[in-house]
């Protein structure tokens, strides 16, 4: 979506170019094919004459995500250039400037803060949201809940074979197939796991998702919400008002961490997305702000240290099954943090700030790059 975004603004600074040139480095030139990175320049640059070139050399980048995009006149002189960054969820900045399209709503720095304001003031975290975004922010939740469920009816309903050449079977609708005899919480678990899968197989097949926080973790929090709007018969505002504490949480992660797996691996985008499930899980069955934060807080630290390694750069194998067990473990998250509420001794701070140094800390070749990890492993398996 970044990059997309980067050609859209490059082409409307320099709309009368000769010719144009993107170039991927990092994980974006090692991933890029995988991520329809650039299908998603060539969509914008359409019949204009341009080229998108994969450059895995170079390793001098201010981000793991960068591309440049030059305009050539037709000397093939070049006549601009930008360099911009992708910074997870569709986040883009220009290199050496804020990024783009940023306000400042919040007045928060963390999740502490952000506590201490609605405790004192008597909010629920949805109600914070609302007072700062304003009631308009309900039709922007309300298109967002309109977009994931498509995507679990869509992927859902759909067979066959992923496009990429690893041929994966779509297997959504086979987890919804009746089993003998089958326990019914056993039957709620293939449950969410069906609308997980059906959500990451229509992003893998360039479907329609929403990112949440990116789009390779799409498919926790519409399954975790899709279940329960159908177990509980929930009503909108409900489900809107998680949407809310749920993009409270992401934000946090996203101003104190990363949500991007290039920078800090899988746990800053599928951990994120955990916690932002289990935080909605709180909201809908009325749990505390404390127990909100000690479920946000399990989920994500429990998937620290994990990694982005995904075979042949496509957002398909570890990234679908992945999603799958992390709406389980949101569930499960929010569950234990009601039991156990009163006993929190770490932060939710505190797991972002863990979990963005041990993204650092990680060998460049298990941030997405497909270079290690599983899918180095798969390709020795395969030859």
């Amino acid at each position: 979506m970044a990059p997309e975004r980067a050609a859209q603004n490059f082409s409307a600074e320099c709309p009368h170019a000769a010719f144009y040139r993107a170039t991927l480095y990092g994980s974006l030139a090692l991933t890029g094919r995988g991520h329809l990175t650039d299908m998603a320049i060539h969509g914008v640059f359409g019949e204009r004459p341009h080229e998108v070139i994969f450059d895995t050399q170079r390793h001098d980048l201010p981000h793991p995500n960068t591309l440049s995009i030059c305009a050539l006149d037709e000397s093939g002189k070049t006549i601009h250039t930008r360099t911009y960054l992708s910074l997870g969820g569709g986040a883009l900045a220009v290199a050496g400037e804020p990024p783009l399209a940023e306000e400042e709503v919040y007045p928060f720095r963390n999740f502490c803060e952000i506590k201490h304001y609605c405790a004192a003031h008597e909010l629920m975290l949805d109600e914070c949201v609302r007072q700062f975004e304003g009631e308009g922010i309900k039709d922007s939740f309300r298109a967002v809940w309109a977009a994931m469920c498509d995507a679990i009816r869509r992927g859902r309903e759909t067979e066959g074979e992923l496009p990429g050449g690893l041929h994966v079977r779509r297997k959504a609708a086979i987890l919804l197939q009746p089993i003998p005899w089958e326990m019914p919480e056993e039957r709620e678990k293939r449950e969410i796991c069906s609308y997980a899968y059906a959500v990451a197989e229509e992003n893998a097949s360039g479907g329609i998702v929403v990112a949440a926080p990116t789009c390779g973790a799409s498919g926790v929090l519409p399954a975790v919400l899709f279940y329960l709007a159908e177990r509980h018969h929930l009503a909108e505002d409900t489900i809107l008002s998680a949407l809310a504490v749920a993009g409270m949480i992401g934000n946090v992660v996203r101003t104190n961490g990363s949500i991007s797996g290039a920078e800090a691996g899988c746990q800053a985008e599928i951990g994120t997305a955990t916690a932002m499930a289990a935080a909605a899980v709180c909201r809908i069955y009325g749990y505390s702000l404390e127990e909100t934060e000690y479920a946000a807080e399990i989920a994500l630290e429990h998937q620290l240290g994990l990694t982005c390694d995904p075979v042949c750069g496509l957002v398909q194998i570890p990234c679908i099954e992945r999603n799958a067990v992390a709406a389980m473990r949101a569930i499960e998250s929010a569950e234990l943090a009601h039991i156990l509420r009163g006993t929190r001794k770490i932060s939710f701070d505190t797991i972002v700030r863990t979990m963005y140094q041990t993204g650092k800390d990680l060998n460049a070749r298990y941030r997405e790059t497909a270079e290690g990890g599983l899918a180095a492993q798969f390709r020795t398996d395969d030859e």
